[in-house]
């Protein structure tokens, strides 16, 4: 699972086709495998690389306050713009740490996309593919929405569980327990927990 989500969000994005959802993720996906095989500081774990690398590559293409906002639940509409902005900046962090060790295990995988079922006419719509390489592939699915800067990413289904839906208990409880500040104070400890024990550069 974890291999799957980082070759979904760890493209270097440059000059994407955002003119229809299955050749914008075709590309991202293209240029994600062939940066991570080819790319020694992130076969080496270098964090800030890859933070560097999510940050201005790939959040062009993700609507990430909207899958921030749908894995929070009904609890985003009670954020204040200064929580929301917090929760989505830990958020963002979470992920890119939780899938860090898996940008290391790229070697041989190859992308496949499946017909895209969706009108011309759509402004949601979404695209699957798959992961092959050694074992059984591996579902990798994209919830997209047409904006006027083109298509954004807005979830990411793993075999076949939605990232927004996979966190959306945990934070539910955690808000119920000790309230939105609760909740981004234990995203940003367990950011700075993860961010302590990283390796250190060589």
């Amino acid at each position: 699972m974890a291999l799957a989500l980082a070759a979904g969000l760890g493209s270097p994005a440059l000059a994407a086709d955002n003119s229809a959802p299955d050749l914008l993720i075709r590309q991202l996906s293209l240029e994600t495998l062939e940066a991570l095989k080819s790319d020694k500081a992130i076969q080496g774990g270098d964090v800030q690389k890859i933070m560097q690398l999510v940050d201005t590559k790939v959040m062009p293409h993700v609507n990430f306050k909207r899958m921030t906002a749908s894995a929070v639940g009904r609890f985003w509409r009670q954020a204040t713009p200064e929580q929301q902005a917090k929760l989505e900046t830990e958020f963002k962090a979470l992920l890119v740490r939780t899938y860090v060790g898996a940008l290391t295990q790229v070697k041989d995988q190859t992308i496949a996309l499946k017909p895209l079922r969706a009108g011309a006419e759509d402004t949601e719509v979404v695209v699957r593919t798959e992961i092959r390489g050694k074992g059984d592939p591996i579902q990798l699915d994209y919830r997209l929405e047409k904006t006027p800067a083109g298509w954004k990413i807005y979830d990411v289904n793993v075999l076949g569980i939605w990232l927004a839906d996979q966190y959306r208990n945990s934070f539910a409880q955690e808000i119920g327990a000790n309230g939105i500040d609760g909740l981004i104070k234990a995203l940003a400890d367990r950011n700075a927990k993860a961010a302590a024990s990283a390796p250190a550069k060589s």
